[in-house]
C-alpha cells in the first residue's frame, strides 16, 4: 500500500515538474499535427491567408486572442460547423490553444474531416504573448491580458496579466 502511494505521488510530481513547453508538449503530444512556430506564423501571415482558429474555451478567446482568429473551441468543438464556415479543404489552417495539446487534439479531427493543410502553434498564444506579439479582446483592441487556463499551467505564461 505504502509503495503505491508513492508511486501516486512520484507520478503526480513528474506532472507539474514539467520545466519547459517542449517537455509539455512531449508528454501529452503525440505530434500527429505537425507544429508551427511563432516566427514561422508571423512571417505567413503578412503574405499567406491563413485560417487561425481558437481551440480554447469561450472564456479564453473573450479575454484575448491572436488577431482574426476563430473561436472554434475545445469541448464544444463542431465539424459540421467547421465545413460549413471553411469548405477549402486545402487551406493553410493554424490550431491554438494555451500551449498547444488541446489544439493538436482538435487538429486531430480536423485532419479526420479531410483537411490537408493543418498546423499546430508549438506553445500556442503563451509563447506568442511571451515574444511581445499582439493579442487582441473580443472588442478588437490590444491587450497585455490572456487568460493562463489554470494556475497549473500558469507557470509558462511569463509576458502578460494572467487572468483566471
Amino acid at each position: 500500500m505504502k509503495l503505491s502511494r508513492l508511486f501516486l505521488l512520484l507520478s503526480c510530481l513528474s506532472c507539474i515538474s514539467q520545466n519547459s513547453v517542449e517537455e509539455v508538449l512531449d508528454r501529452y503530444n503525440s505530434h500527429s499535427v505537425p507544429y508551427i512556430s511563432i516566427e514561422q506564423l508571423k512571417a505567413i501571415q503578412q503574405k499567406d491567408s491563413v485560417i487561425l482558429l481558437d481551440a480554447r474555451e469561450p472564456e479564453e478567446f473573450q479575454v484575448s486572442h491572436l488577431k482574426n482568429a476563430s473561436y472554434v473551441g475545445y469541448k464544444d468543438f463542431s465539424a459540421k460547423e467547421i465545413q460549413q464556415q471553411f469548405p477549402d479543404k486545402d487551406q493553410p489552417i493554424v490550431v491554438y490553444c494555451s500551449l498547444g495539446v488541446r489544439s493538436e487534439k482538435i487538429g486531430e479531427k480536423l485532419q479526420q474531416l479531410g483537411y490537408k493543410n493543418i498546423q499546430n502553434l508549438y506553445g500556442g498564444i503563451f509563447e506568442w504573448k511571451n515574444n511581445n506579439y499582439p493579442v487582441f479582446t473580443s472588442e478588437n483592441k490590444e491587450t497585455n491580458k490572456v487568460h493562463a487556463y489554470s494556475r497549473r499551467w500558469s507557470k509558462w505564461l511569463k509576458n502578460a496579466e494572467k487572468v483566471y
